[in-house]
């Protein structure tokens, strides 16, 4: 039974073995401080950017196709956080005129808000745990100034602060399971091999998977260098924001 499913497997396959093997989900969430934004980034971030979707091509051994599923999923969530962290940084660079850069500092925009706003507010970046935020108190105690709603750019700016903190924790999360996966089956060449090959119904077909099993590792390996690239920027901004804060992580 095995042998006649990988067969139906190729069969079907044959126009196009790339396919992936998950479809692309659509955005989880929308609005100004939630994750996954779908416009596109802009980011100058470059050493942690990726070339297009990780996809995996199918070994006809079920298991295996899952964990190979598995990578690619996680790596390509990942990658959507990581954009949508880089984008609300750069709204807030945008909306008070600082400057771009490779890196994704947030001093010189924190320096600028203040600056801009210190005559009626004592602003500054707080942090608990792994969430940070632009805690704003007005200066004064009157019912009015207390009342009184926050200037536009300065709610946008909290609001793309709050992004960049819930999309930068939701990128470091995916981090831990997802290399002890990678290290699995990139140990696991041989034993993989051994199974594909038990799951081919002829000497064609078994060229076909074992085809298949390399380009899957290719991809696992680029999963691994891109996972990396992403969880050192988000900490480097985790660790800019707590000592903005007066925190340490």
């Amino acid at each position: 039974m095995l042998r006649f499913l990988c067969c139906c497997c190729f069969a079907n396959e044959n126009s196009d073995e790339r396919q992936p093997l998950l479809h692309p989900r659509p955005s989880d969430l929308n609005g100004g401080g939630s994750a996954r934004q779908t416009r596109p980034a802009h980011s100058g971030a470059q050493t942690a950017n990726r070339i297009g979707k990780l996809s995996m091509r199918r070994v006809c051994v079920p298991e295996l196709d899952q964990r190979f599923s598995d990578v690619a999923e996680t790596v390509n969530d990942q990658q959507d956080y990581y954009e949508a962290m880089v984008r609300h940084i750069n709204n807030v660079r945008q909306l008070y005129g600082c400057n771009y850069s490779d890196t994704l500092t947030l001093a010189e925009c924190l320096g600028k808000i203040t600056e801009e706003h210190e005559a009626k507010y004592r602003i500054s970046l707080k942090i608990k745990g792994y969430d940070f935020f632009l805690n704003v108190d007005p200066v004064g105690s009157s019912e009015e100034i207390m009342e009184e709603p926050l200037p536009p750019h300065l709610q946008l700016a909290q609001d793309e602060l709050k992004g960049t903190s819930e999309n930068a924790k939701a990128a470091i999360s995916k981090g831990t399971a997802l290399q002890e996966l990678i290290g699995w089956l990139l140990r696991s060449k041989d034993q993989m091999a051994e199974q594909v090959k038990g799951s081919a119904a002829s000497y064609l077909e078994q060229g076909r998977l074992n085809e298949n099993l390399e380009e899957n590792l290719n991809e696992v390996r680029r999963a691994k260098e891109l996972s990396s690239g992403y969880r050192q920027k988000v900490g480097e901004v985790f660790t800019e924001a707590a000592e903005i804060a007066g925190a340490s992580l």
